[in-house]
């Protein structure tokens, strides 16, 4: 497939050959992936082969045992902790399900970042934490606790906080789990929109395949630790690869068989051929 992000400079997340397990269970096996500026790139999958393992290696929370991951240029296995506290500032990253601070309210969720990394004066924070909240349509919603909010509504609001310090790098984690249709439109374009804006690279890991093939400019499939498709959306949506053919349009029998192997239904019935 062409026009791989590999190709386009500069890359603000490089991932070479990158190797990783929990204990002695291989999780990644050579993974290659490039996210370059202003592109919003999917990582798909099936559940367990991965996705979010590798957000977590990029983010510096896991260490990297073999290849390398870098990024902003530097390689995060070479950080020390002080190292990864000051590029974590230039990262944002958006959880599943939110991941709100249930007693604090919306205001001060997405101010959280603010107060943390800067040493800003809290009119200066106000300011722009409504900006960012009128961002999402939510500014009315300021001194709501997460409790009060609806799902689509909350998941707005750690979007908020996510690009509270206008990240480099953005990175979402099933950012469309359990939404609405509307809700899910919404996030979609509030993802695509706010990269836009801020000339970041964001890394979408996903299930939903047709929403993020309306705003992702590129597409990594993982399956069983490696990549085993990669794309533009067009290009994955014509494939001929049973794999991905199979998990794009969601059919129930292929390459991912619907049976769990077994031995014959009749003989596990104890019927006798006649």
């Amino acid at each position: 497939m062409n026009n791989s992000p590999a190709q386009e400079t500069p890359a603000l997340v490089e991932v070479n050959d990158l190797r990783f397990g929990y204990g002695s269970r291989p999780v990644l096996h050579g993974v290659n992936i490039h996210v370059p500026r202003g592109k919003v790139v999917a990582i798909m999958g099936g559940s367990g082969c991965g996705k979010t393992t590798l957000l977590r290696l990029i983010g510096g929370q896991l260490k990297v045992p073999g290849g390398a991951v870098k990024v902003f240029g530097e390689s995060i296995h070479d950080l020390d902790n002080d190292g990864l506290y000051r590029l974590r500032r230039r990262m944002g990253m958006l959880f599943q399900f939110g991941a709100l601070f249930t007693d604090m309210s919306v205001f001060d969720n997405v101010a959280f970042p603010m107060r943390e990394h800067t040493d800003l004066p809290e009119e200066v924070i106000r300011d722009l934490v409504l900006m960012k909240l009128h961002a999402i349509g939510l500014r009315g919603a300021a001194w709501l606790k997460p409790s009060e909010l609806s799902g689509g509504m909350a998941r707005r609001v750690a979007l908020a906080r996510t690009v509270a310090l206008d990240p480099g790098i953005i990175m979402y984690d099933e950012p469309f789990a359990g939404l609405d249709p509307i809700s899910l439109g919404v996030i979609g374009q509030l993802i695509r929109r706010l990269n836009d804006a801020l000339g970041a690279g964001s890394i979408v890991v996903t299930h939903d395949v047709q929403e993020s093939l309306k705003i992702v400019d590129y597409i990594y499939f993982l399956s069983e630790g490696k990549v085993v498709a990669e794309g533009t959306p067009a290009e994955i949506q014509a494939s001929a690869d049973p794999w991905v053919h199979q998990f794009v349009w969601a059919e129930a029998d292929g390459p991912v068989p619907f049976q769990v192997p077994a031995a014959p239904y009749a003989e596990s019935l104890g019927v006798r051929s006649v």
